[in-house]
């Protein structure tokens, strides 16, 4: 499972004009499930994204989570994560789950997000989505439960 996290001040996803998820303060996350995940990356990943310190104390230093300073997720499914662009113009999603596999996955972080106690928003899986944030810092970070990188 990949994701992308993003330290946002706003973030929204809305789907043909229809806002289906907004938080402000906390973490907009791009979900990718790769072919071959798990419950167990699904877990992992909630975990890491809960719990990672990437909010200022108040010696400007990032050491709170988003869970400290009551901070929501902005969940959204993006298979696109593990395109392989690596050849060619055109990438390759070969090592994205299909959906049957991906959604129950994507579920399941976000159901462990809430299980910790965030709020979050969700856009709609598989559908084509607009995503509008507010970028802090800015900070992004790369999460991969295989750890490739």
């Amino acid at each position: 499972m990949r994701a992308v996290v993003q330290r946002v001040s706003e973030a929204q996803v809305a789907v043909e004009g229809r806002v289906t998820g907004r938080i402000e303060t906390g973490l907009c996350v791009l979900v990718g499930v790769a072919e071959g995940d798990t419950a167990a990356d699904a877990d992992w990943m909630a975990e890491k994204v809960c719990e990672l310190r990437v909010f200022e104390d108040e010696a400007g230093k990032m050491n709170r989570s988003v869970r400290d300073v009551g901070g929501a997720v902005l969940a959204v499914s993006q298979f696109t994560l593990l395109g392989d662009a690596r050849q060619g113009r055109r990438p390759a999603f070969t090592a994205a789950a299909r959906p049957e596999s991906a959604q129950p996955l994507y579920s399941r972080f976000c159901e462990r997000c809430r299980e910790k106690g965030l709020a979050v928003g969700e856009g709609v899986f598989g559908a084509t989505m607009q995503v509008r944030l507010a970028n802090e810092g800015p900070v992004t970070l790369l999460l991969d439960s295989r750890k490739l990188f």
